[in-house]
C-alpha cells in the first residue's frame, strides 16, 4: 500500500491579521476555512480560494523582527504563490480594479495566460488561467 500526501496548507507571513483577511476576502475572493485565537496574540487564520479543495493559506503574524523583514518576500524575489482561476479576464479585471499592482503585461504561455503581481505585502504571484485544451492533451 501506497501513502498519499498532500500539501495543505503554506504559511504567508502577514503584518497584521485582520488586514491580511479584509485583503485576500475582498481581493482575493478567498473565504476563512478557519479562524481560531491559539493565544491573546496567536490566531490560526487559514483562508482558500472558494471551493478550492487544493493547498490554503495560514495567515501567520509576523512575531519577530526576523520575520517582519521577510513580509512580501518570503522567497527572495522569486514568484512566490500560483492562483489558478478558470476566467483569467475576469479575475484580471477584478484584481486591477481593486488595486492590485501588475509587474508585466499578460502573456500566452503554452499552458495558458499568466501575469505576476504583487499582493498586498509585495509577495510575487503568478495569476494563470490554464489553457485545458494543451493541458489535458499533454496528459
Amino acid at each position: 500500500m501506497t501513502t498519499q500526501s498532500s500539501i495543505a496548507t503554506v504559511a504567508l507571513v502577514v503584518r497584521d491579521y485582520d488586514e491580511a483577511l479584509s485583503y485576500f476576502t475582498n481581493v482575493f475572493r478567498f473565504e476563512v476555512v478557519e479562524d481560531r485565537a491559539l493565544t491573546s496574540e496567536k490566531r490560526w487564520l487559514v483562508v482558500a480560494p472558494k471551493g478550492s479543495s487544493g493547498a490554503r493559506l495560514l495567515l501567520a503574524k509576523a512575531s519577530t523582527p526576523e520575520q517582519l523583514a521577510h513580509l512580501g518576500d518570503q522567497t527572495g524575489g522569486r514568484v512566490f504563490l500560483f492562483l489558478e482561476t478558470d476566467d483569467f479576464w475576469e479575475t484580471h479585471a477584478h484584481f486591477k480594479s481593486h488595486g492590485v499592482k501588475f509587474i508585466e503585461e499578460p502573456r500566452e504561455e503554452s499552458y495558458g495566460t499568466v501575469v505576476v503581481l504583487l499582493d498586498l505585502y509585495g509577495n510575487k504571484w503568478d495569476l494563470i488561467g490554464r489553457n485545458h485544451r494543451i493541458v489535458e492533451s499533454e496528459q
